[in-house]
């Protein structure tokens, strides 16, 4: 029976031959992550197992990314313990304030991850990482600290939806509306426990900037990963980044799929998700009058280099509207400081931005621009859920760059052909 990419990447972690959906296997894991929130859980179950070192320093990543720079006591205290725990075991791969970016953007950027890998990770976005043709998936606090003890964790072989997709975008067009477009097709359940496949002639038009924003959301359709079929662009990428060695899996000409979805990603328009839900998307055509109170910019999902380059396009030479609070937070150090370098943040700052070290802090409501009641964001985060972004009466807008960037300017959620 042919198998899926997600299928054959698990039965060869679990050492066999064929696996079917709604199997049970227990698959050895190439990497497990935790972050300044889920990690001292982890420590907590970890310690109670009476194990006394992680099963591979190397295959480790801890990264303080959600409340650091520590906004609290409670949040620096959390960081300590992470930090003792991290400097106790030896662990390799830990990333500092100074050194740390948002952990989906950073771990790739790091070469951590490669096509043809399984990783779990204590945060729901773990599933960013199939952009790489990886297997990769968030997990609890306990299955965690099980990961970090022996290297192995369970997995229920998914069903897959497989994605056809064809044709190019059009200008002002990127991941984050295919996806956002996807999950207004199918829903915030419409994948549930599936993974996401995509394939088809039109993946080579994606950038990885983009393939790593759609599968980052797989989570918001209920899918257990997002993957993509690996092409030269992903090895390029792998190349410049990693000295791992990715193993390449392609989904059989026979593999069984609960469904087939084709998209032509040039029928699709910049598309934006109201509250409260990822799938109530509408087109920026049918929008209407939505005044805002706040844009930003970044996160895991939209805080990455192309990303800040198309929202610099529309902010040059502009203003941002003065009632309008926009933040912009980088996704790692590095994109920050590619960034500098190519004068993007003199652009945002020029127009009014306010410009942040990399964290997650906006997007869970945590700290870094929370909302007051009846306040509305716009944002290019990955949830809009009821007081996701703070007061439980304030609403949240996903979108992309340019229409965040777009809306900035104008107060009200805007096209970049209003601004340009």
């Amino acid at each position: 029976m042919g198998m899926t990419m997600t299928q054959k990447i698990l039965a060869s972690h679990a050492s066999m031959q064929e696996v079917k959906a709604g199997q049970l296997v227990m698959a050895n894991l190439d990497l497990v992550l935790g972050n300044d929130i889920t990690t001292p859980v982890a420590i907590n179950e970890f310690n109670k197992m009476g194990v006394n070192e992680v099963f591979d320093k190397k295959k480790i990543a801890i990264v303080p990314d959600h409340f650091a720079p520590n906004k609290d006591i409670k949040s620096a205290e959390q960081c300590k313990c992470t930090r003792e725990f991290v400097y106790e075991k030896g662990i390799e791969n830990y990333f500092e304030v100074g050194q740390m970016g948002i952990e989906h953007a950073l771990l790739p950027e790091k070469g951590l991850v490669v096509s043809g890998d399984v990783v779990i990770g204590a945060d729901s976005h773990t599933c960013t990482y199939g952009a790489l043709g990886a297997f990769s998936t968030g997990v609890g606090s306990t299955d965690m600290a099980a990961g970090m003890a022996s290297g192995k964790c369970w997995f229920k072989i998914p069903e897959a939806i497989q994605f056809i997709l064809t044709g190019k975008m059009q200008k002002w067009v990127c991941g984050k509306d295919v996806i956002l477009h996807i999950i207004g097709m199918i829903g915030v359940d419409g994948a549930l426990y599936q993974s996401m496949e995509y394939t088809g002639p039109g993946v080579a038009s994606l950038s990885m900037d983009d393939r790593f924003t759609i599968s980052n959301m797989a989570i918001e359709a209920g899918a257990k990963n997002g993957i993509f079929e690996v092409d030269d662009k992903t090895l390029e990428y792998v190349k410049e980044h990693s000295t791992k060695v990715p193993v390449t899996f392609k989904a059989d000409a026979n593999a069984k799929y609960s469904r087939i979805i084709k998209i032509d990603l040039s029928t699709i328009r910049p598309t934006i998700a109201f509250p409260h839900l990822p799938d109530n998307t509408r087109t920026i055509d049918e929008v209407g009058e939505v005044k805002i109170d706040q844009v930003v910019i970044g996160s895991c999902t939209n805080g990455r280099i192309e990303d800040l380059r198309m929202a610099a396009s529309i902010f040059k030479g502009k203003k941002v509207d003065p009632k309008i609070r926009t933040l912009i937070f980088p996704a790692t150090q590095k994109i920050y400081l590619q960034a500098l370098r190519e004068g993007l943040i003199e652009i945002f700052i020029e127009a009014g931005v306010a410009v942040s070290t990399p964290t997650c802090g906006p997007c869970l409501g945590g700290y870094m621009g929370v909302l007051a009641n009846g306040e509305r964001a716009l944002s290019t985060t990955n949830r809009n859920f009821v007081g996701r972004m703070g007061h439980p009466g304030s609403e949240v807008y996903l979108c992309s760059p340019a229409i965040a960037a777009s809306s900035a300017i104008t107060g009200k959620i805007s096209s970049p052909e209003e601004v340009m």
